[in-house]
């Protein structure tokens, strides 16, 4: 058995592109439904707790540096909100609040710093809805005060984007998170308009004949325009109210197909962002909308319509010096006993493919709870993946000032090398530490990811008595994770 479990590790090893230093992981926590959390709706507060802490180590060890976390899936809230109710995927019944009361909002912020992980808030922006024929919600709520926003279409319900009055509303409720917590980002997947059914017309004929003061003739147009419009002015309050935090989109992994726009990629997607979205993301990332891109691309390399092979590129290529991330989907290993997704190879695959096509970028898993479910050895895989620690790549749009370097020096002590630090912060940011090891004769190389041996927000580091002979380093971190120079080197002391 043990030499079986070397030479599976050894294979694992062989096949991983080295970890950049930067690099984005994540994964996405979907609550809608109850997909990935809470696992159901009867959870008391400390099995939520419980569950939440689990599900962030578990995280931690595949060296995830970022969490997506869903806190809107329909016109609720996973926190206390004076605009919408309690989610009934939080608490089994729309509007009631936890009990024993907790905010699971600012609770799962302050677990996921305590790791040293992003929060990323995800809202779904006009679901408003999941199932048209009910509403749970009280009378306040804005589906019935504002029934005239509203369009059923597949069986859920929207918000209208065509409506000036419903995209107000939907960012006046993301700036209160924004305003009121303490998180990272700001995350939107790719439901605006809803994707398109056959034959079936999604019903604002009536909003684009009153509202549509460009007199945009063609109406696909005029919901591209309302969307951007969302967008725009999205980005613009955000960082008004909070200039650091970044505003990331998550669309559907096909923009446009080359067939009907030659700057589309060379693929055959049935249904693409610009044509049925209605969401031309590609506009959003040139004229510095948004912060990041996390395109879906759940397809295995070789597919005959949209291979991953063919997406990855285009998006990369397409960044216009924003960040471009990469969704993988983890779900598609479910019940695959043979072709692509059977087993690990595909999912690491596109891990490497990013590292060596497009390095310092990164990805994001959809969706957590997979890793509950599929028969493959990948959650091991994955932590020998994300075995380096990686720091989140930097936005130097929002911030590109490092701060001051540390000052190091060490002591030993009976538990080992104790090292301590002194760092000016004049503008009291949010700092975080870098601690980096070289051992004796090795080169001191900062871009090296495999030299950290911790982040940390304490201003202390204690070292085995083992490995108090190597030299060490300490940089700052701030909060968009732009790093100061090195400190001084602390040689061997034993």
């Amino acid at each position: 058995m043990i030499a079986l479990l070397l030479l599976r590790t050894g294979s694992i090893k062989a096949q991983i592109q080295e970890a950049p230093k930067r690099e984005f992981r994540a994964a996405w926590v979907a609550t809608v439904g109850n997909i990935d959390w809470p696992e159901k709706q009867t959870l008391s507060t400390a099995e939520q707790k419980a569950s939440f802490i689990q599900l962030l180590d578990r995280m931690k060890r595949m060296g995830c540096n970022a969490v997506i976390f869903q806190i809107r899936p329909a016109c609720d809230a996973f926190y206390a909100s004076e605009y919408e109710p309690w989610s009934r995927y939080l608490t089994g019944k729309q509007g009631q609040a936890p009990n024993p009361y907790y905010d699971a909002l600012a609770f799962m912020i302050e677990e996921a710093h305590k790791r040293n992980m992003e929060f990323h808030a995800w809202f779904n922006p006009f679901r408003a809805l999941v199932d048209s024929r009910k509403n749970p919600n009280p009378a306040s709520h804005v589906t019935h005060q504002h029934p005239d926003w509203l369009v059923s279409y597949g069986g859920k319900t929207y918000l209208n984007p065509g409506i000036p009055a419903a995209r107000e509303y939907v960012t006046k409720v993301i700036l209160d998170v924004v305003k009121r917590y303490d998180i990272d980002a700001v995350h939107l997947d790719d439901y605006f308009y809803p994707y398109r059914i056959p034959n079936v017309a999604f019903g604002d004929a009536a909003s684009f004949a009153k509202f549509n003061p460009e007199h945009i003739a063609d109406r696909d147009d005029w919901r591209r325009d309302n969307v951007s419009r969302f967008i725009k002015n999205l980005n613009t309050e955000i960082k008004r109210t909070k200039s650091y935090v970044k505003l990331g989109i998550s669309p559907f992994g096909v923009w446009r197909n080359q067939s009907k726009d030659p700057e589309g990629s060379p693929t055959r997607g049935g249904q693409t962002n610009y044509d049925d979205l209605f969401a031309d993301v590609r506009l959003w990332m040139e004229k510095g909308w948004i912060d990041y891109l996390l395109p879906q691309l759940y397809w295995e390399h070789g597919h005959k319509l949209v291979a991953f092979e063919i997406l990855m590129p285009w998006w990369r290529d397409h960044a216009y010096g924003r960040q471009v991330y990469f969704g993988l989907g983890m779900y598609r290993m479910l019940g695959h006993p043979t072709g692509k997704w059977a087993g690990t190879k595909e999912l690491l695959a596109q891990i490497n493919d990013i590292r060596k096509e497009a390095p310092n970028t990164g990805y994001a898993l959809y969706s957590f709870s997979n890793l509950n479910k599929i028969t493959a050895p990948i959650e091991d895989s994955l932590e020998a993946y994300g075995k380096t620690i990686a720091l989140v790549p930097r936005m130097k749009w929002l911030d590109s000032i490092p701060p001051i370097a540390p000052v190091l020096k060490g002591t030993m002590t009976a538990q080992g090398l104790l090292l301590q630090w002194k760092h000016l912060n004049p503008d009291h940011e949010k700092i975080r530490y870098v601690v980096y090891r070289f051992t004796p004769g090795q080169a001191i190389d900062l871009t090296d990811a495999r030299a950290i041996v911790a982040i940390t927000d304490q201003e202390q580091y204690v070292v085995s008595k083992a490995n108090s002979d190597n030299r060490y380093l300490v940089t700052a971190l701030d909060r968009l994770w732009n790093e100061s120079a090195a400190s001084n080197v602390l040689g061997g002391i034993k």
